[in-house]
């Protein structure tokens, strides 16, 4: 009895289904996109439907939900809402192998259908670096690869160093054993400068499922390399007299030893006024023994390198020639030769002032004055010179002129009675010489 009844009541259902075929009935569905291990919810609606039944089925064609009757055994799916008008049911713990077209059946005469397809996206795991050294040495080339797999569709990878992306890389994608996820692999190659030491290279993983939250591996790089080696100078015009101080300024990693200071190839030598402190080489009370060339020597385990500074010291004296003595009877002319010297104070600076000259308008005020007063010295010992002469000759012609009148005396005593300076005249006629 009751097997006939069933029997009765399906075909009476069946005939409801051809009388409501003809009401243009339809249903309607969504594709629905959804990451691997999340939720994934199938929705199809009737808008005009006469308690017409529906149903889901997966893309095996397999009956998932039948109106509010669950037909397949799997856990993961639930009926969410069933009704005239809506059949919504949820998938859990969505997998790779869900993915498919999923069909909404409507069971008017004919039947008709709606198609929804479910995608998947596989999450890329965890990108991993590989080719990676610590430390590098400076020149050799290095060869990054940056690998993730499981991503679908495949992901993309990018490089950076220091933020800044690099383009000039080599992209590899290969199929998984599953034929539905993907291994993807990026190679970035390069050359090791020091420029690069301590630089951050990563590599970005982009893909859909990671919501612009892109996976990032990082690499921070160590560049050892040769010590770079300059010399400071303190003062670039030393002088007789002052202090100096040279300053060797090293680059390198490691880090280089201490450095090694000489002159003109050997030790340095007057420790007690040159003194090394650290880094710096402090030279006292400078004088011409210190010219010459002062080398600076730094090393690590990479190699050696070094400087050089060519030191000259400034000499601030002036030197004067002798002077040319023209006399006259009224003028005297001197002329007076400043010989001038240029240095060089070091091999890395040139000046074109005069080395030996005393700074500013000081100079050339005392020059001027030593010439006026050479002048003076020279006009004044002329003039002594001149008189002195002058008076000499001056007296001889006066005691010439005494003796007249006695050329013709026959003897001595007549010679100076007749003179016109005897004494028989010697009242009349007195002069005194001053």
């Amino acid at each position: 009895m009751r097997l006939k009844t069933s029997v009765v009541l399906r075909l009476y259902s069946l005939c409801g289904i051809l009388i409501q075929g003809s009401q243009g009935q339809f249903p309607l569905t969504q594709n629905v996109t959804v990451i691997e291990g999340e939720t994934a919810t199938l929705t199809c609606r009737v808008d005009q439907n006469d308690n017409t039944s529906l149903q889901w089925s997966n893309p095996a064609q397999q009956t998932l939900y039948f109106d509010d009757k669950k037909a397949l055994r799997d856990n993961r799916i639930e009926l969410l809402r069933a009704s005239w008008h809506e059949l919504t049911i949820r998938v859990t713990d969505v997998s790779l192998s869900d993915e498919g077209q999923y069909t909404c059946s409507l069971f008017t005469m004919p039947v008709k259908t709606s198609k929804a397809f479910l995608t998947v996206l596989g999450v890329p795991e965890s990108p991993q670096i590989t080719g990676f050294v610590s430390p590098v040495m400076e020149g050799d080339r290095m060869e990054l690869t940056c690998k993730t797999s499981g991503s679908k569709p495949a992901a993309d990878i990018r490089w950076f160093k220091n933020d800044k992306e690099v383009k000039d890389v080599k992209y590899l994608k290969e199929e998984d054993a599953n034929r539905k996820t993907f291994t993807v692999s990026s190679t970035m190659n390069f050359k090791a400068d020091r420029s690069d030491d301590g630089a951050v290279v990563s590599c970005r993983v982009d893909h859909e499922s990671l919501h612009s939250s892109p996976q990032i591996a990082m690499q921070v790089l160590e560049i050892h390399y040769i010590p770079s080696v300059k010399i400071i100078p303190s003062t670039l015009w030393p002088e007789e007299g002052q202090s100096i101080t040279l300053i060797c300024e090293s680059k390198g990693k490691p880090l280089p030893d201490p450095v090694l200071w000489t002159k003109d190839g050997g030790e340095l030598p007057d420790p007690e006024r040159m003194i090394v402190n650290g880094r710096e080489l402090n030279i006292h009370m400078l004088n011409k023994t210190d010219n010459g060339t002062y080398r600076c020597e730094a090393e690590n385990s990479i190699g050696l390198n070094s400087a050089e500074y060519v030191l000259i010291i400034r000499d601030v004296s002036n030197i004067l020639l002798p002077t040319t003595v023209i006399p006259s009877l009224t003028t005297a002319t001197v002329t007076t030769t400043v010989a001038l010297t240029s240095t060089v104070p070091s091999a890395t600076a040139i000046d074109t002032r005069d080395p030996n000259g005393y700074p500013g308008p000081t100079g050339t005020d005392h020059a001027v004055i030593g010439g006026i007063v050479a002048v003076v010295v020279f006009v004044t010992l002329c003039s002594i010179i001149l008189l002195g002469r002058y008076l000499a000759r001056h007296k001889g012609t006066y005691l010439t002129n005494e003796a007249k009148g006695a050329e013709d005396a026959p003897d001595a005593d007549t010679a100076i009675i007749n003179a016109e300076g005897s004494q028989v005249n010697a009242e009349e006629k007195k002069e005194y010489f001053i």
